[in-house]
């Protein structure tokens, strides 16, 4: 029996590999890269070699020799506290979960929207919304790379694209407050430089007006999605001279903030101000009042768009879908009927 001398698993190549069973290197390329062109009795002493060596191959030198790539890229715009946002735990949660079950690797970029991406050696991408980083997207497009866009409806671009009804969430959760009786209802948006709180704010509008209710700009308060900017609208919401009975708010960790300034206020929830937040973010559910909120499927969106990229790579041509999935009106505990007291 032939022994082995151990190196450091972190020196050991495939050249070590090669001495350590006695053949080529070309042959425990083959072996490794699963060529079916090695003896059987070669193909064993490779594998030997490679269990006691522990050796662990590249993947970049796997891509070299077969010429193809299973790396999917997850492109998520860089923004302060993006590992404490739901949205983005939900879609990388989403999107790794699904790579491991189709034997995809996952490599995340957290981009700046004006410095270039390194696309050598990718096999497909999926960008997680588009905010300031179009350029990127159409690099990746130009290089004929498979490309999935989520959480953006790319309407103008031959790519596929998964989003959420943002505008038809935002419609149905203020047409709630109407039908409990609610005229006077403000909206908090998210930052409007992003398609979904622009569709948001659609859906708010859209809604008082086929409810016959004008559009109240002092009613609608402009933020950048963060608590302290919401913080600040809630304050001069419930402060105002003639405030709103109720509030949509574009996402639940702005709701819950609103919910916290109001507490801090003396006001009652529901009694003196109902409230509706938008993703559905279990910690809605934990407070003093369980949030009413909009559903968004983020783990079926991020799902459907491995699924989807895995199509188009294996596919090798550009095929693209356009899917808007549904958002759901899930009511809790904080809203309530209108009253004049």
């Amino acid at each position: 029996m032939t022994r082995i001398k151990k190196t450091s698993s972190r020196n050991i190549s495939i050249l070590d590999v090669a001495k350590a069973s006695g053949v080529s290197i070309t042959t425990v390329s083959r072996v490794i890269n699963k060529v079916g062109t090695v003896k059987e009795k070669n193909r064993v002493k490779v594998m030997d070699a490679v269990k006691e060596l522990k050796f662990q191959p590249s993947v970049v030198a796997q891509r070299l020799a077969t010429g193809k790539s299973n790396v999917v890229a997850l492109v998520i715009p860089r923004y302060e506290g993006v590992f404490y946002s739901f949205y983005a735990l939900e879609i990388i949660r989403g999107v790794g979960t699904m790579c491991d079950a189709l034997k995809l690797d996952l490599l995340l970029h957290l981009a700046d929207a004006h410095s270039p991406l390194s696309l050598r050696g990718v096999g497909g991408m999926i960008f997680s919304d588009i905010i300031g980083n179009r350029i990127q997207l159409e690099d990746s497009l130009a290089k004929n790379i498979p490309t999935v866009v989520i959480n953006y409806y790319v309407e103008d671009l031959d790519v596929s694209c998964i989003a959420v009804d943002n505008c038809g969430g935002a419609e149905n959760a203020v047409n709630y407050l109407i039908e409990l009786g609610h005229k006077k209802i403000a909206h908090i948006t998210g930052d409007v430089m992003t398609q979904a709180a622009a569709k948001r704010l659609e859906g708010y509008k859209s809604a008082l007006q086929k409810n016959g209710i004008a559009v109240r700009e002092e009613y609608i308060f402009n933020t950048d999605y963060s608590r302290g900017q919401a913080r600040s609208a809630a304050e001069n919401l419930l402060k105002a001279d003639d405030p709103a009975s109720a509030v949509f708010v574009a996402s639940d960790s702005m709701a819950l903030e609103v919910m916290a300034v109001a507490r801090e206020l003396g006001k009652d929830i529901p009694g003196d101000l109902s409230i509706v937040g938008f993703d559905d973010n279990p910690s809605g559910l934990y407070g003093p009042i369980a949030l009413t909120t909009v559903r968004q499927p983020l783990i079926r969106m991020a799902e459907e768009s491995v699924k989807e990229l895995k199509r188009l790579i294996e596919l090798k041509k550009n095929a693209p879908k356009k899917i808007l999935l549904p958002a759901e009106l899930v009511i809790r505990e904080s809203c309530r009927p209108f009253s004049d007291k």
